[in-house]
């Protein structure tokens, strides 16, 4: 277990951890300052031998008293991803070896909650089966934010055609907006801007609070330059303005912060660091 949260139990769920990008391709707009801030405040994200950014993919499984929920679902196996060779047509046990030390099997999960909808976010949604995606949780009432599934189905890409749209036609998705709430511990916090329904995640139990970032925040060096722009955010200029309101949030309710792709552990606190924030590992 990761952590808990009052009566909420967090588990990681980790598929991936590799180099992806480098820091100058993943933040263009922070030019020469993407380096050296993370080689400053996160040099354990920086890979020594290639120089590009290590990416953890994983999602967050939560187990509340009333329901068992997936948060993000990562790359998945037999997808297709041919401009990023480490997330094409892959074969592997690590995220359902990483569900079943948690103790749980794909029947048991009553919710996949989807912060949006690019690739390594919605993965394992489906498998294939006979030469067909079929949902990979069939028991599970899958969550997505209805302007990402507008906007996806739009270009309907692989990620679209292999991991959202078998979903939906197996009768299994509910579409939903921020503010959503999924029982008494679960609530969607809108931060548009990475994708136009991109949430992040609250829980709650008691006085304990955690926030799941998904890719509102990509590294905790953000935390002390929340402008910077990130390469594959619809609305870069939106996704900073609800990166800095997440911080700011997290820090005036000391709310434990994990993110989707911080370099592990990937769970801390933000703290007020003049005009921006500073990152604590828990």
């Amino acid at each position: 277990m990761l952590c808990r949260i009052g009566d909420v139990e967090v588990w990681r769920i980790l598929e991936i951890n590799g180099p992806y990008l480098s820091p100058e391709d993943l933040f263009p707009t922070a030019g020469p300052d993407a380096r050296e801030t993370i080689k400053e405040h996160v040099p354990h994200q920086l890979c020594a031998a290639t120089g590009r950014l290590i990416l953890p993919i994983q999602g967050f499984l939560l187990k509340t008293p009333s329901h068992t929920v997936l948060v993000d679902s990562c790359v998945g196996n037999d997808k297709s991803n041919p401009n990023t060779p480490d997330w094409n047509m892959r074969s592997d046990d690590r995220f359902m070896a990483a569900l079943t030390a948690a103790g749980i099997g794909p029947a048991d999960v009553d919710y996949v909650l989807c912060t949006h909808l690019h690739t390594d976010h919605v993965g394992w949604n489906t498998r294939l089966e006979d030469g067909r995606w079929v949902p990979t949780f069939p028991n599970a009432r899958y969550l997505m934010p209805t302007a990402d599934e507008a906007f996806f189905r739009n270009s309907a890409g692989n990620a679209f055609t292999q991991s959202v749209l078998p979903v939906i036609e197996a009768g299994q998705t509910e579409l939903v907006e921020a503010g959503h709430m999924l029982g008494d511990y679960v609530t969607l916090i809108p931060t548009p801007g990475h994708t136009p329904g991109h949430v992040s995640v609250l829980v709650k139990s008691g006085a304990a609070e955690a926030i799941i970032t998904g890719d509102a925040l990509h590294t905790s060096a953000q935390c002390w330059r929340p402008d910077w722009h990130f390469k594959y955010d619809t609305d870069a200029d939106m996704a900073a303005v609800s990166r800095r309101k997440l911080l700011e949030d997290a820090t005036e309710a000391d709310r434990k912060v994990l993110g989707n792709h911080f370099a592990l552990p990937s769970i801390g606190r933000v703290k007020v660091h003049g005009d921006a924030f500073r990152w604590e590992d828990d």
